[in-house]
């Protein structure tokens, strides 16, 4: 994969991240101010090149302005730091203190992101692109060897070629099944009949996932060059890349470099001069959850209500439109690429016996750093969590992470150094799932989160099987009376075996991995059930029917901090003394627990 060429080029680029975290901080208006201020600059030999780039990853710390090629990244920048920027930076080469990342322990600051725990442990495939150029510009895509694997793959291998190349490596499809992509189109191939379709299921609906949305976003021709490289070895004409409605940028992004593709004539007839003949049309999904599961995701195209059907055919065989059709996930496409231009076995070098490559990740909850990261597989949890991700904020400590989405499972401390790849997150009762990562810390009551996640798939199940239907509803009522005070100890054997029901007996993967959070909560966290059902208290202070807070008088500095925090006005006390809870007024909400810097405020 080819470095920035900046230096080549002899000026200086400043990509601004304007993936959505960054947009939310105001990266945009960082953006229109450089704009501003460098337009017409008379200061500037050269004036400098200015990119809105995709999602760097690190969302903690954005909006991000990296400078190139001196390679500086300036962390949390407002568009009125744009003027000390230009002065200090651009014309005088001076670097900027207070925008450099500051190593918690080292206390240095940090000029390149490359140098921050956050990135040092991270191999970039799926995102090689995303943070280095502009998504609107195909030129940009082009200029790091963009559409090259594609002319490899036309030019001077045969479709088999190209297939085995992918079978080599090892790559197994990254939305969450993880069955392996080889295999997948090589059972396509087979299939006498034409025609045959290609799809790119972009519609992620994990609570906190958001890694094929930065690549959509932050680099579209990967994913289409990936479609065209299936296409060439199917034979395929067609494809159709399916986003969630509300990814408007990810959209417009799409929308733009399918424009582009065509124009440049990599979409079209005859492709590079080939027999390939290929176009792809973009279709906004409904938003509804199981339209992640590819059969539901396939009707949803041809126009129907998105529900599941039975896989006995499965839809390599009998797909859209009863046509034999191969689909695999956003980030299996954007490795695609990678894999043809430099090689099966060097992708199969990285990772684990079973799981080769990397995977994109998206870290959020109670930790430090949370973003986008690409690791190699078989990485564990605690490398993540506390070298990449910083570790537990405020003090606070682990309490379990929840991987796979709402249908993963939750995974305790005593199994932080479990290293993660497909096989070992299942065997433990949860699953990789498209990649988000939850963490969790000592704040946070289980049996809320198994209630919370099966409240959520209650909502988003089609409703067409029983098992998945009545079984979530089933799972729902019990879950509640429990975090209301009102669960037996017969609740948590009749939780178990309707979980295990519908794990056999439901009709698509969202019925059959639903119970996860609820079998994986009763395996690790019996103690926090037991409590709430024969102790009637919630060990986490989260269920306000089984808590009561009350402030240690010893511990507490009289900091005012809970008092400021409570939205009742519950708590009294003066400033320096040791404050009191009025329980006739708390409303248990957790806010005086949350924001107490001392540990003075007490779950009953």
């Amino acid at each position: 994969m080819k470095e920035n060429n900046v230096k080549e080029k002899g000026c200086t680029k400043i990509m601004v991240c304007c993936g959505t975290g960054c947009t939310a901080n105001g990266a945009r208006q960082v953006l229109a101010r450089l704009e501003e201020k460098l337009r017409g600059n008379k200061n500037f030999e050269v004036v400098p090149v200015l990119k809105a780039t995709g999602c760097n990853g690190w969302c903690e710390k954005g909006p991000l302005v990296k400078i190139m090629p001196e390679d500086i990244t300036y962390c949390q920048v407002k568009a009125e730091d744009v003027d000390e920027i230009i002065e200090k930076t651009l014309l005088r080469g001076e670097k900027i203190k207070r925008l450099l990342y500051r190593d918690p322990q080292t206390k240095e600051f940090l000029v390149s992101l490359h140098q921050t725990d956050f990135y040092r442990k991270q191999k970039k495939i799926a995102l090689r692109n995303i943070g280095e150029i502009d998504p609107a510009s195909i030129d940009d895509y082009i200029e790091r060897d963009g559409y090259k694997a594609l002319e490899k793959a036309l030019k001077y291998m045969t479709p088999d070629e190209v297939l085995e190349e992918v079978i080599k490596s090892g790559l197994r499809g990254r939305g969450g099944g993880g069955f392996p992509t080889g295999r997948k189109w090589q059972a396509c191939k087979k299939v006498p009949r034409f025609p045959k379709y290609i799809i790119c299921n972009g519609d992620e609906g994990d609570p906190g996932a958001f890694m094929d949305r930065s690549i959509m976003e932050g680099d579209p021709h990967t994913i289409i060059e990936g479609m065209l490289i299936c296409a060439y070895v199917l034979q395929a004409e067609k494809g159709f890349i399916y986003v969630r409605d509300e990814y408007d940028l990810a959209v417009k992004h799409l929308t733009q470099a399918i424009l582009d593709a065509r124009r440049c004539g990599f979409l079209g007839k005859n492709i590079l001069g080939s027999s390939l003949s290929f176009d792809i049309e973009l279709v906004r999904g409904g938003g509804a959850f199981v339209c992640g599961e590819e059969t539901a995701l396939i009707k949803s195209i041809e126009g129907f209500p998105g529900e599941p059907r039975d896989k006995y055919i499965f839809p390599t065989e009998s797909g859209l439109w009863g046509q034999p059709t191969v689909i695999n996930n956003v980030e299996t496409w954007a490795n695609i690429p990678v894999i043809i231009l430099e090689g099966g076995e060097k992708f199969a070098s990285l990772g684990t016996e079973g799981s080769k490559g990397t995977k994109v990740f998206s870290l959020v909850g109670k930790v430090v750093n949370t973003g986008l990261v690409e690791v190699p597989m078989g990485i564990t949890l605690r490398e993540i969590i506390y070298e990449i991700g910083g570790g537990i904020p405020n003090g606070r400590q682990f309490k379990a992470v929840q991987t796979g989405g709402p249908s993963g499972g939750c995974i305790p401390a005593q199994l932080l150094d479990l290293e993660i790849d497909f096989d070992t997150l299942t065997r433990e009762g949860s699953m990789m799932g498209s990649g988000g990562i939850i963490v969790m810390d000592d704040t946070t009551c289980m049996v809320e989160v198994a209630r919370y996640y099966t409240n959520f798939l209650a909502v988003e199940s089609c409703g067409k099987c029983t098992p998945c239907r009545e079984g979530l509803r089933a799972l729902l009522a019990i879950l509640t009376r429990i975090v209301k005070g009102e669960g037996k100890m017969e609740d948590l054997e009749l939780l178990q075996e309707i979980s295990e029901v519908m794990q056999e007996a439901s009709l698509c993967a969202l019925g059959r991995t639903a119970p996860n959070p609820v079998l994986s909560t009763l395996k690790y966290f019996q103690d926090e059930y037991v409590a709430h059902i024969i102790d009637r208290r919630c060990p986490a202070g989260v269920c306000p029917e089984l808590t009561v807070f009350e402030i240690d008088a010893e511990l507490c500095t009289g900091c005012t901090l809970c008092q400021k925090n409570c939205p009742v006005d519950a708590i009294t006390g003066e400033a320096k003394k040791a404050h009191i809870i009025q329980q006739d007024k708390c409303i248990r909400c957790g806010e005086c627990y949350r924001s107490c810097r001392f540990r003075a405020v007490k779950v009953k």
